[in-house]
């Protein structure tokens, strides 16, 4: 029945959350009594689990301001969900870690603390296995049930699980109907918060990648019990909750021998100990790959253990990247050798292609077909179980099997046509990543010598700036892998052009890992093809990721040499940008003369040029050395000149990061609640472009003006978004905003204050 008592506890979700709110503005339920016009006779039954009617329920949201969520409680039906997958049946071993689990999900940090514990380690370490034999174990501990989902911040046949998606499944399974779930994310999270209230239920989010993941899908009861696991440490959630650790990584010596031997069978572990041991080593004690190897001998592929290790030593087959489901090479031929030619082929050439997903586009691109033919010869590679799909028109290949078409098209496809095929593939990538950058900054108005091949001409690819956006960040973990393979098979004047035509996507959502392997790549290009303007713009290039990570010295020296090849091959524009780069790098180490000089010639440079965007870069920075050097009314007028440039080009990401310099001056002038005004006009900005950096920026600059003005908590809630975002970006910055929650106490002042949901 509708508001009925979900789990063992006082009343039910809807009584809980109606004594919370009670509590909350100091009101009795005779009061309630009275202002809902019942009895308190009857709002006695309710308090102690029956169920409210829809009048009833109406009339107490609306009392009680609950925005709707008083309804959708009397509306529940009671459900005790039990989520957990199987685990499997040869776990062994991780004893200690199994002890570190009971104490933490046991003992809470502080009363009404929900007890939280997070799993991690590298992959294959076998962090889910242990979250799970857990979790089964200690069942029935929990009377409301089990909770499970797979975020897959880590996968790659598939984006992260969102948070808001997560709940949705969540409060189904908890009874609520599918049809009273709010849309909005926020809403989902305080009904989800409400129905677990006065429950004990378990809770585990599996393969988290960033605490924005985690964070919505805590319970805030401490009945409840949580295991996260990640490859990442998720240092946020134990700042933000007190969560405790548990870090999995190889198994010992004589753990590894006993899975190894619980799966081989006793026999092998009699007969041969020492090869047993040998096989363990070579798997690096990972739990993944011991039972892969294991399970290999089993099924007598390997007579003997010792066949195996020698296999492994020998490279012969490198299991530690080997799926559980997928079968040996000998499996992979038969189905090759069925394949229809034209698949046959595609399947060979997809092994060219150097990243863990491949889209429709560009598997056509690589083997010269439209994309509709390439999609039909890939749905016989997926109906093979060559290809998995991954997506929307994007599909996976295993490791191995990509392995495996590799030597097939070195064996069958003559070099000139893998060459031509890699041709394809990097001029694709290219066409598409400058239709990203005419979409992400078309007021660009550098002239560079980044152009397309004639044959890759066509239409725009891209409907609006945010299909552009998801198009770069769908291809990220390719874009290096791809100059690479270019620069491998001889294409150097494509490998240094895709890291160059990237450039304002790198600036706006700053994936410096990448930014860098692509741009070090894109150098050996420039260099071996005699390129020696363009090698100077990659060095500019690489420069400015290291000025954002902090590395101010090899950030100069980048930059010097990108100004002394600028000046040597006349290339004003490269002098500019390069003279831009060293007034940043010399105002973050507090040079100010030279910073100024820098910048003056930066600008008398754009300024000849006609570029107005590297204007306002210059300006903005002339701007900031002007304020630091305590001319504040000289800067307010000289960013303000910046900012009317932004404006005028529609450049929206420089329009952003100059509302924050106006914000620091204000904040300088004595005006804080002025520059906090800017930071607020800044953040739309960032989160209308998803500038996620940007976004962090904003929050850790408004903490700190915040806690000026001693409104602590508020300045506690800006740094921890802060932190969120700076840790998913893995930015140097999020030690700034952890060393500031630790500093201020964050943890302490939410224990005892905690923000209403």
């Amino acid at each position: 029945m509708p508001g009925t008592e979900l789990n063992i506890g006082g009343g039910s979700a809807f009584s809980r959350e109606v004594a919370r709110l009670l509590a909350q503005r100091g009101l009795s339920w005779r009061k309630l009594a009275d202002l809902v016009d019942y009895t308190p006779s009857w709002l006695s039954k309710v308090k102690n689990g029956a169920p409210p009617s829809a009048e009833l329920a109406q009339r107490c949201d609306e009392v009680l301001e609950a925005s709707g969520r008083l309804i959708a409680l009397a509306q529940a039906k009671p459900e005790r969900p039990a989520h957990l997958p199987a685990v499997t049946a040869f776990f062994t071993g991780r004893e200690r870690q199994l002890r570190q689990l009971d104490e933490a999900l046991t003992t809470p940090l502080w009363s009404g603390a929900s007890r939280i514990v997070a799993i991690d380690g590298s992959p294959g370490a076998g962090k889910t296995t242990l979250a799970l034999r857990w979790a089964h174990d200690n069942a029935a501990r929990f009377s409301g049930g089990q909770l499970y989902v797979n975020l897959r911040g880590y996968s790659y046949d598939g984006p992260p699980v969102r948070a808001g998606d997560a709940l949705e499944e969540f409060l189904v399974a908890l009874g609520m109907p599918a049809s009273e779930i709010p849309s909005a994310a926020e809403s989902r999270a305080r009904l989800y918060r409400s129905l677990l209230s006065g429950s004990r239920v378990l809770v585990v989010l599996d393969n988290a990648a960033h605490l924005d993941q985690v964070e919505p899908l805590l319970p805030g009861t401490g009945e409840c019990a949580v295991i996260v696991t990640s490859r990442s440490h998720l240092l946020g959630l134990g700042v933000l909750t007190g969560a405790r650790r548990v870090t999995v990584g190889p198994m010992s010596e004589e753990e590894s021998f006993a899975m190894l031997s619980t799966v081989a069978g006793a026999e092998h572990a009699r007969s041969e100990p020492e090869a047993l041991r040998a096989l363990a080593q070579q798997c690096a004690h990972l739990p993944l790959a011991l039972r892969i190897a294991a399970e290999r001998v089993v099924t007598g592929l390997d007579q003997h253990v010792s066949e195996l290790v020698a296999q492994m030593r020998t490279g012969g087959l490198d299991l530690l990247d080997l799926d559980e489901r997928t079968a040996v090479r000998t499996v992979f031929s038969w189905s090759y050798r069925a394949l229809p030619a034209e698949s046959a082929r595609m399947f060979r050439l997809l092994g060219l292609h150097p990243g863990r997903s491949v889209s429709t586009a560009a598997a056509a691109a690589l083997t010269g077909t439209s994309e509709a033919h390439a999609q039909r010869l890939i749905g016989a590679l997926v109906s093979a179980h060559l290809v998995e799909t991954a997506g929307r028109d994007t599909y996976h290949v295993h490791d191995l099997l990509q392995r495996y078409a590799r030597e097939l098209t070195t064996a069958v496809d003559a070099q000139a046509e893998r060459t031509e095929a890699v041709r394809g593939l990097v001029t694709w990538y290219l066409r598409m990543a400058m239709a990203a950058a005419a979409r992400i900054a078309p007021y660009r108005t550098v002239a560079h010598a980044v152009t397309l091949p004639a044959q890759a001409s066509g239409e725009m690819p891209f409907a609006d700036v945010h299909t552009a956006y998801q198009w770069c960040e769908s291809e990220l973990r390719n874009f290096a892998p791809v100059a690479r393979l270019a620069l491998d098979h001889g294409l150097g004047d494509l490998a240094w052009k895709l890291p160059l035509a990237l450039y304002d996507y790198f600036v706006v959502r700053k994936p410096w890992a990448v930014l860098m392997s692509a741009d070090e790549i894109a150098l050996r290009a420039a260099r071996a093809t005699g390129r020696t303007r363009e090698a100077g713009w990659v060095q500019a290039q690489l420069a400015l990721a290291h000025l954002f990570l902090r590395d101010y010295p090899r950030s100069r020296d980048l930059y010097e040499h990108a100004l002394d090849i600028a000046l040597r091959t006349e290339d004003e524009h490269g002098e500019a940008w390069a003279a831009y780069g060293l007034a940043c790098v010399a105002c973050e180490t507090a040079e100010y003369d030279r910073a100024r000089t820098h910048a003056e010639r930066a600008f008398a440079l754009f300024e000849h040029l006609g570029e107005r965007d590297g204007q306002a870069a210059a300006l903005a920075t002339l701007g900031e050395v002007q304020s630091r050097t305590g001319d504040h009314d000289t800067a307010l007028e000289t960013i303000k000149s910046a900012l009317r440039l932004c404006e005028q080009l529609h450049n929206d990401h420089g329009r952003g990061r100059k509302l924050v310099k106006i914000a620091e001056i204000h904040r300088s002038r004595g005006k804080p609640r002025e520059a906090l005004r800017y930071l607020g006009l800044s953040l739309d900005v960032r989160r209308e472009l998803q500038d996620y950096w940007g976004e962090a920026d904003v929050h850790l600059r408004s903490g700190d003006i915040l806690d000026e003005l001693l409104q602590y908590q508020d300045a506690c809630d800006e740094w921890h978004a802060a932190l969120i975002l700076y840790e998913s970006l893995d930015d140097p910055r999020a030690a700034d905003a952890a060393a500031r929650i630790a500093t201020a106490h964050c943890g302490e002042r939410r224990t005892h204050a905690p923000s209403t949901p």
